[in-house]
This record gives C-alpha cells, structure tokens and sequence, in this order.
C-alpha cells in the first residue's frame, strides 16, 4: 500500500462494513487513500432474508459462510476496496450467533459453536490484529463501540480485540516478530446520529413506511442503535458515494432484500447512508466544521 494516508476497519462479519463505513470507504478509495477491512468471521449463522437462498442457513443445510466469502468480494470490489483479509485466515474465527434480549439489544445465545468468535482467547485474537496493524501502519482504526453497537456478541469482541491490538502493536517490546511497532495515531467507534435517526424516522413514519426500523418511535427511545450527537466527533460526508454504497450492499445478498422498503421511499438507503458518524476513541480531534464535527477521519493529522 503506497498512499500516505491509510485507514484500517475491524468488523464482526461480512456487510458490517459495507452498512457502518461503505460510503467513507468508496470516498477514501476515490482520494487516493489507503484502505484495508479486516472481517473476524464469516458470518456461518447470520439470518438468511433472501427466501431462495433459506438452505443455506446454519440450522438447516449449511454453507452460509462460504456464500457470504464471495459477498463480501463482490461488495468490495464495487466500493473500489482491493485490501480485505480475514483475521487469522478465512474459517479462524467463527459466528458464535445471537439471541434477542427482552429489552431489544443482542445478547449471546444459549449455543456458540467450539470455535466461536466470542469464546476466542482475546490475546489469541489480538495477536492476528496486531500482525495486520503492523503491516498496514494505518493512521486510523475503526471499529464498534464498546456494546458493539447493538450488543452482539461478535461486534463487542471485535471492540476488544481492535481495542487490545491497537494498544499492543505500538509497544516496542511486544512480539517482534508480529513486525515494527506502530502506533494507531486515531481510533473511532462507528455511530448512528440520533438527530439523524429521529428526523429519518418521521420522514419514513409520514411517508407510509412502516417497516424498515420496525418498532422504533421517532419520539420514543431508541435505545443503544443511537449516539447522542454531542458525543459524536466526525461526520463523513460520503453522498456522492451512497448509490455506490448501496449497490454494494445489495451485493450482500442473503442478507438484505434488494426489493424491499430500505431501498426506496422518501427516505430511501440513498438518502439516509450517506452521511456516516463516527465517535473519537483515540488520539487528538481535529480541526470542525459549522455542524461541530470533524468532516474527516484524518484531520489534525
């Protein structure tokens, strides 16, 4: 990787990366900046939403994984991404699954496979980190917030993991033979605006869609999906590269319903994602714009 700038994403399973930073991506790429995902696991027990594609679930037929290996290549390749590796190896880490809360976040189920991501040994896992960071040498980590943004299991350990490589990678004493030290200048927690989120539900409740973000009142409380925005550091504008977000997205195709409300309406994908926030974990803010954020993940750099 030959740009100056260089930002490094660290996600639980294929389309996270594409639904949280797709726009950010496409954009960097674009400008000439380096980018690298890294993916923790393959998504083995994700939710089959595509009707013709049912059989390859993890409770029935199996094979999910590998179909959403080719996913995540084809979305990649459609956001301009040409550095995508699986921490440890494609299969190292697997989806350890999830269960709904009463209360409505993720929670861990009552079965996690031998191999699951969450049962992993968290020095185990770091270390594969920490042999990626090194290698790369971003200026930028992103990654989830410490409650994984929904509370799945996988996203709160990838938090950890990114959060305990990024500290061990710049330890100059630590594992020489993981590669020379280096210091992530500036970590983020990817983020939902609430401001954005409360204004994009009204607009879809008054436009007759009742679907998409079922159950979630614009004036009610939206629990943990949100970030209160005078917690929010940066805010990328990325609209110039939301069709091309979303066209990625479709490419993940067992997990989201290419004809369905999300993809049209007042208040399509189109027009919500592509503006992405992001929450300083790291490192020094730079300079803001009029809205108070940061427009981009580099600045003060």
């Amino acid at each position: 990787m030959t740009s100056d700038q260089r930002l490094l994403l660290v996600h639980a399973h294929p389309d996270d990366e594409t639904i949280n930073n797709g726009a950010t991506m496409a954009r960097y790429v674009a400008e000439g900046r380096g980018v690298t995902v890294v993916t923790c696991t393959a998504g083995e027990m994700g939710e089959v939403l595509v009707p013709d594609l049912e059989h390859l679930a993890y409770d029935r037929d199996g094979g999910l994984g590998e179909r959403r290996k080719g996913e995540i290549a084809e979305a990649m390749a459609a956001l301009g991404v040409t550095d995508h590796r699986w921490l440890g190896g494609f299969g190292r880490f697997h989806d350890s699954g999830m269960a709904w809360h009463a209360d409505g976040h993720a929670v861990a189920g009552d079965f996690v496979p031998d191999n699951g991501f969450w049962h992993a040994d968290l020095l185990e896992a770091a270390d594969e980190l920490v042999r990626i960071i090194r290698d790369v040498r971003p200026q930028v980590l992103v990654t989830y917030d410490e409650f994984g943004g929904y509370g799945h299991p996988d996203h709160i350990q990838a938090h950890r993991v990114a959060t305990y490589a990024t500290a061990l990678a710049a330890v100059a004493a630590y594992k020489r033979d993981l590669g020379e030290p280096h210091d992530v200048a500036k970590v983020y927690w990817c983020a939902m605006s609430e401001n954005r989120m409360r204004d994009s539900l009204r607009r879809m409740r008054e436009s007759g869609d009742t679907t998409s973000f079922e159950g979630m009142d614009p004036d009610g409380d939206l629990g943990p999906f949100v970030t209160a925005d005078d917690l929010i550091s940066a805010r990328v504008d990325g609209q110039a590269y939301a069709a091309r977000k979303m066209d990625a997205l479709k490419l993940h195709r067992t997990q989201v319903d290419p004809d369905g409300p999300f993809f049209a309406g007042a208040e399509s994908g189109h027009a919500f994602w592509g503006d992405e926030y992001y929450v300083l974990a790291k490192g020094d803010r730079g300079p803001v714009g009029e809205d108070g954020f940061e427009a981009d993940l580099f600045a003060g750099l």
